[in-house]
């Protein structure tokens, strides 16, 4: 039976971004600074250890991987990742 399931490259190379913000949102007229390269599963982490109130203003670069992992992994896709990671 061929492997149907989803395969993601959780040592691939990544950059955890964040947004400066101001009363916490975005400002949109700057750019995302690095906060950590490492692993896409490092990363991850990292972003999982920040306070849920911030998390809008994180995101990863990374490569594309199949339809899960785009080069820009927003807030909202990586905590999907991270609940998907032990089951992938």
């Amino acid at each position: 039976m061929p492997d149907t399931g989803a395969h993601i490259d959780f040592s691939a190379p990544a950059v955890l971004r964040k947004w400066p913000s101001l009363n916490k949102e975005r400002i949109s007229s700057a750019s995302p600074y690095s906060i950590a390269e490492g692993t896409l599963d490092e990363c991850m982490s990292q972003f999982t250890s920040k306070h849920i109130s911030q998390q809008h203003l994180y995101e990863i670069h990374t490569a594309p991987q199949g339809e899960l992992v785009t080069a820009v992994l927003s807030a909202k896709q990586i905590i999907e990742l991270a609940r998907l990671r032990d089951f992938l």
